[in-house]
C-alpha cells in the first residue's frame, strides 16, 4: 500500500472525530499536511464507494455518511482501488533456472500475503482507528491542527 491509505484514513478519522460536523477540503488539508487538491482527489473516491458526502457552497464541507464501526480498513482500501502490495519485477531471465520458476512462485507467496492484510484489514473498523487515535494524540479535539 502506498501513501494514499494512510491519508484516506487519516481522513476519514478526522471525520470521524466530529460526527455530523462538515469539514473543508482545506481544513482536512491542514490536518493531514499536504495540498487541498490531494484530499480532493481521495475524498472523490471516498465518496464513490459511499463513504463520504459533501455539501457544496457556504458553510459546505464533508462528512461521513456511515458510522464509523460500520467501517472497515479494508473496505477504505478497496474504495481507493488500492493495487498489489507486492510487486515482481517485469522481466525475469527466460534463459535461467530461477528466471523461469521464481515469479510464479512469488506469486503464490504475493497472494497469501495481501489474503492475510485484507483479513487483518477486515478486523479494523475506522471507530477502531478514532480510538487509538485519541488515545496516541495530545488532543482529544479534531479543530487543534499544528
Amino acid at each position: 500500500m502506498n501513501s494514499r491509505f494512510s491519508i484516506a484514513a487519516h481522513i476519514l478519522t478526522l471525520l470521524a472525530s466530529t460526527p455530523g460536523e462538515r469539514m473543508t477540503s482545506e481544513w482536512i488539508a491542514g490536518s493531514v499536511g499536504t495540498h487541498a487538491v490531494v484530499i480532493r482527489r481521495q475524498l472523490a473516491l471516498l465518496r464513490r464507494a459511499g463513504l463520504v458526502g459533501s455539501k457544496g457552497s457556504t458553510g459546505g464541507g464533508w462528512l461521513l455518511l456511515r458510522a464509523p464501526e460500520a467501517i472497515t480498513l479494508a473496505e477504505v482500501r478497496r474504495a481507493l482501488g488500492e493495487e498489489a502490495s507486492f510487486r515482481m519485477h517485469q522481466e525475469p531471465n527466460p534463459e535461467c533456472m530461477v528466471g523461469q520458476g521464481v515469479k510464479g512462485a512469488l506469486e503464490d507467496v504475493y497472494a497469501d500475503a495481501e489474503a492475510a492484510v485484507d483479513r487483518s484489514l477486515e478486523g479494523w473498523t475506522l471507530s477502531d482507528l478514532l480510538d487509538r487515535t485519541r488515545v496516541r494524540g495530545k488532543s482529544s479535539s479534531s479543530k487543534t491542527q499544528v
